[in-house]
């Protein structure tokens, strides 16, 4: 059987990342071609955001100790991991897709060759504005983390897809979904995904 493909899905702070993959589990059909990777976070688990395993950093520490992570990283002071289980059905043959960091792409794809990295970004002047409106950091922070964005170049040996989400969310996740069915071995080719998307407006 052929493995299945890691979608690793990356983007810096401002360009939306969460949203547009809220989107496009949205308008796959169901039942859903790929499977969609949760993540264990070391924070609690709030109203509205993602559904992951929230659990203390103590608890967090202690699972990772004892291996029990395929993938673990940092990122502002949490901690993020993902399961065995939650990877298995990449053995199976089929599509996993993951919200990743940018940070441990190299170590991702050391484990997983034929992953495919999306990197989800936006314009310096919508990430920056978008970060001043939050209003969590100083200018110069801001300014900072638009730079390290605008800097920032997937490692060579990935096989990349970029998405711009400057404007409309339908329109990035529109461009992020007709990327993914032109990938060699995506579940459309096999009969499985419909090329009828829900409606949005």
């Amino acid at each position: 059987m052929t493995p299945g493909r890691l979608i690793y899905c990356m983007g810096p702070s401002g360009a939306g990342k969460d949203s547009l993959l809220d989107w496009l589990r949205a308008h796959l059909p169901q039942p859903c071609p790929v499977h969609w990777a949760q993540r264990t976070i070391s924070r609690t688990a709030a109203p509205g955001g993602e559904a992951h395993e929230s659990v203390s950093p103590e608890a967090f520490a202690g699972l990772r100790h004892e291996q029990a992570f395929a993938l673990h990283w940092e990122a502002n002071g949490l901690g993020y991991g993902v399961r065995h289980a939650q990877l298995a059905p990449l053995a199976q043959g089929h599509w996993v897709l993951l919200n990743g960091s940018r940070a441990y792409l190299p170590e991702a794809l050391a484990r997983f060759q034929n992953l495919v990295a999306v990197h989800i970004t936006a314009s310096p002047q919508v990430l920056r504005q978008r970060l001043l409106s939050r209003g969590r950091e100083t200018p110069e922070q801001v300014e900072a983390r638009v730079q390290r964005a605008m800097a920032y170049t997937p490692p060579l040996g990935s096989a990349s897809l970029e998405v711009h989400n400057d404007g409309a969310l339908s329109d990035a996740g529109q461009q992020l979904l007709n990327a993914l069915e032109q990938l060699p071995g995506w579940p459309l080719h096999s009969g499985k995904l419909s090329r009828q998307q829900p409606a949005y407006s």
